[in-house]
């Protein structure tokens, strides 16, 4: 489980912004929703489960320990996190070898790590695409690139900022199909999105954010 309480964060030079949290979790095989307009503090929220940002006051649990010591690496090593723009996150000037840097670096094979970015590009109409120039892509294309170079590393919890942005109807029924697969193999999700019917058909609970405030659900 994925807990935060009493979470306190103000940015350094944002006096007119804040974000109150004072208790909100999603659990492994579950996917929670956080929705509101633009502003409302969502992003910072997810930011600051992935790790990325750091509470001022209060507590952001994973698995009932407080992740406040830990460095980056090992918070990415168990809550993967896509930005909402898909560019931030994307370095290798290959697709291919985007999704196989993080797989070779945990000591996988190479070939082993390029059969299985493959067999993930294809499940998200990709396939033709492994050997393009990563900043050539579209917006949806670097949307998709994303999603699979995070969900290749397996992570027990996913934050996904946005994830439909960019993508048309089939492609969000495929990355719906996806997250069904990963919620029935017990992974947790946090899904931040404008979108009410992709949430709607996905998310079993949604919590509403307005102002930097967490309302309950």
């Amino acid at each position: 489980m994925v807990n935060l309480v009493n979470v306190h964060y103000a940015y350094p030079r944002d006096s007119a912004f804040s974000l109150e949290v004072p208790e909100l979790s999603f659990s492994a095989g579950e996917c929670a929703a956080i929705c509101g307009h633009n502003g409302s503090g969502k992003t910072t929220l997810g930011k600051l489960i992935a790790g990325l940002l750091r509470p001022l006051r209060g507590s952001v649990l994973l698995e009932n320990e407080d992740i406040a010591g830990w460095p980056l690496g090992k918070i990415g090593g168990r809550v993967g996190y896509l930005f909402q723009e898909p560019s931030r996150q994307i370095f290798a000037p290959i697709v291919l070898e985007e999704i196989t840097f993080p797989l070779v670096l945990k000591g996988m094979e190479e070939e082993q790590a390029a059969e299985l970015a493959r067999a993930m590009l294809a499940r998200f109409e990709m396939g033709t695409l492994e050997n393009a120039v990563t900043f050539t892509l579209s917006r949806g294309e670097k949307q998709r690139l994303a999603i699979v170079a995070m969900l290749v590393t397996n992570p027990g919890f996913l934050v996904l900022d946005e994830p439909t942005t960019g993508l048309d109807s089939r492609r969000k029924e495929i990355l719906g199909a996806m997250l069904r697969q990963l919620i029935g193999q017990n992974v947790g999700i946090l899904l931040i999105s404008h979108d009410t019917a992709f949430v709607k058909e996905y998310a079993s609970r949604v919590y509403r954010m307005a102002e930097g405030m967490v309302l309950a659900p």
